[in-house]
């Protein structure tokens, strides 16, 4: 049972971390405040393997000033989730330690199923209103990708995860800038040959969460199928990410993987057959659920 509780998630993935602080009430949950730092830890881990001990500071620094911020607003139950930078790199343990005892909360690492249901029950809580009886949930990250199906109130009932998201495909097969025509076909490849074992239920209505996807509904639109995704790449395979940021009115460090990230949102939808409509929840408002309904005991 969700009690009605101020909750604070600090979300650290392979190119941010996140703030959320949320009044969560039974099944609605309500933001009060949030917060975003660029850190770009699956960048350091996809180039060298593991993480400078300088970035984890960073990182720790980061999460300590939003860990501050959530006890100034009164949280009653914190706690920090971390993504791709905990499963994948030498330097996972390192990292962990340090957001625990720079923050002083518990640390979470999300095992990649993990991730995809909390993505799911945040993108759910947000649609508001009825809701369709099957939902698609892709939630394209930094170092892998989520595709879940289920019903609302149900829980997933079809959940894959392919290590591949954005920043890790921009790495493999993107190394210039703009990309050679070579360096695309790769890319394109290697999207769809993720995808391609893949055999969903149809849902009603998909949604996308996560950066890439809010950074495509800003080129595109905030419904887009493969096709639109495919005219989106057309374009930015053309322009420097620099010009991409300042056109399209990002972060560059965003920018960076947008051409990345538009490749596996297309394949995303070709797989669900559905166009993908942008969600406005996802995984930290699923993780404030979460949390909301954990024991007090735990949530200690």
């Amino acid at each position: 049972m969700i009690e009605d509780v101020r909750v604070g998630i600090l979300d650290v993935g392979s190119n941010t971390a996140r703030l959320l602080v949320a009044d969560v009430r039974a099944t609605r949950l309500v933001s009060v405040t949030t917060g975003r730092a660029h850190l770009g830890l699956g960048a350091e881990i996809a180039d060298t393997g593991t993480l400078r001990r300088k970035t984890i500071a960073a990182a720790a620094r980061v999460c300590r000033k939003y860990a501050d911020r959530a006890r100034e607003l009164g949280v009653e139950r914190a706690q920090v989730i971390v993504t791709a930078p905990g499963r994948q790199g030498a330097a996972s343990a390192a990292l962990v330690a340090a957001l625990r005892e720079s923050t002083h909360l518990p640390v979470r690492i999300l095992a990649a199923d993990d991730e995809g249901r909390l993505a799911f029950e945040g993108a759910i809580v947000a649609l508001g209103g009825e809701q369709p009886s099957r939902v698609g949930v892709v939630d394209v990250g930094g170092g892998s990708t989520e595709i879940v199906v289920g019903a609302p109130g149900a829980g997933p009932a079809w959940l894959r995860s392919l290590d591949l998201g954005s920043l890790r495909l921009t790495r493999l097969s993107l190394p210039s800038d703009p990309p050679t025509g070579g360096e695309l076909a790769r890319a394109r490849s290697a999207a769809r040959t993720a995808f391609a074992p893949l055999d969903p239920p149809r849902p009603v209505v998909a949604l996308a969460t996560g950066g890439s996807a809010r950074a495509l509904a800003r080129l595109v639109g905030g419904i887009y199928d493969h096709d639109d995704a495919a005219a989106a790449v057309a374009i930015l395979a053309r322009r420097r990410s620099g010009k991409v940021a300042r056109d399209v009115g990002i972060d560059p460090s965003r920018a960076g993987t947008l051409l990345a990230g538009a490749l596996l949102l297309g394949e995303a939808s070709r797989t669900l057959g559905r166009p993908l409509r942008l969600a406005r929840g996802g995984l930290r408002e699923g993780a404030a659920l979460a949390l909301a309904a954990e024991p007090i005991a735990r949530a200690a």
